[in-house]
């Protein structure tokens, strides 16, 4: 009798990428809505239709929060390593497309027409505001590419990545620790248990913030502030998977969150998809899942598609993509 599979490496980062996609798209149709909508209509696990559209958004359809997220595996990817002017012309051309959603932060950075790396400082040094979480939820992809380079190493380029858009630390550190998680989660160790370890690793000015938010007895009605902030949502997600055995669970647990749902689901996703793997992501979700890109043609990438980008992004090949994984091992 074999026991339970544990999923290899190539299926965990394949979960973090497809796994913060299809949380993005679970929750889109949910954002800004009441706590627990989303088990008010579906509430039982596993009955189908829960890829259901609404509020602007086709069943099945991506966000601004993977959206980004693939151009920045694109880029990663076509420019051999982090080449930040890069990420930075590829957001604005996406921006200035006119994309259904997009952060008012992230807008007002990639429209003022200051240098790529000046951006965000200028804006936050004007406005006071960038400690939104929309670097964090864009970083499933970078943190698969990055996670070879070991905790300070990986968070490193989380930080610089966060930077060109978000002006507050608050973000960087935000984000590099959803780096360190998914990096521990690859190894088939266990991100929870990583915690204390990470928080070690984040700047002394933000380490108490972030220790509150992740600490095991931290529930997310217990926020200061909304969860389109950095650390709660952060806080949520790390939440969501301590509070669940499974990837349904974990997203289903964020998305009936209320408020930021798309985000705070797809930040969950991409850890729940690092811990259980991609076979954990139900298929009829993973089979909705649709992601345009505004500013680089008219087509939107499928799943088979994304499942390319996580395999070179983790030093795999492309060729078979989703279906050459699922159920291999």
């Amino acid at each position: 009798m074999t026991g339970p599979h544990r999923p290899s490496r190539m299926e965990r980062a394949l979960g973090a990428v497809i796994g913060s996609a299809v949380g993005d798209a679970l929750g889109a149709p949910f954002e800004f809505g009441p706590e627990g909508a989303f088990s008010a209509r579906f509430p039982e696990p596993g009955q189908g239709g829960e890829m259901c559209g609404g509020g602007g958004w086709d069943p099945g359809e991506a966000t601004d929060d993977t959206q980004l997220a693939v151009l920045v595996a694109q880029s990663l990817l076509e420019r051999g390593g982090l080449d930040l002017p890069d990420v930075f012309r590829r957001f604005q051309r996406w921006a200035a497309a006119d994309p259904k959603d997009i952060g008012l932060q992230t807008e007002e950075v990639l429209g003022s027409g200051a240098p790529w790396d000046l951006a965000a400082a200028l804006h936050f040094q004007a406005s006071q505001r960038g400690a939104g979480n929309g670097a964090l939820m864009r970083a499933a992809p970078s943190a698969v590419r990055f996670a070879d380079l070991g905790r300070e190493g990986t968070m490193d380029a989380a930080r610089r990545i966060a930077a060109l858009t978000h002006g507050d630390r608050a973000a960087w550190e935000g984000t590099a620790v959803f780096h360190e998680l998914v990096r521990v989660a690859l190894d088939g160790a266990d991100p929870l248990a990583a915690v204390p370890d990470a928080l070690e690793a984040v700047h002394a000015d933000h380490r108490e913030r972030y220790a509150v938010v992740l600490a095991p007895d931290w529930h997310p009605d217990l926020a200061t502030e909304f969860n389109g902030a950095v650390w709660p949502c952060l806080g949520s997600a790390v939440w969501a998977l301590r509070t669940t055995s499974t990837y349904e669970g974990a997203v289903r647990a964020a998305v009936d969150l209320g408020g930021d749902t798309d985000t705070v689901a797809a930040v969950t996703g991409g850890l729940a998809g690092a811990v259980y793997g991609v076979d954990a992501v139900p298929e009829r979700w993973v089979d909705a899942l649709h992601v345009p890109l505004p500013g680089f043609g008219d087509r939107a990438l499928r799943a088979e598609e994304l499942a390319g980008l996580a395999l070179r992004l983790a030093g795999g090949s492309s060729p078979g993509g989703l279906s050459g994984v699922r159920g291999s091992g």
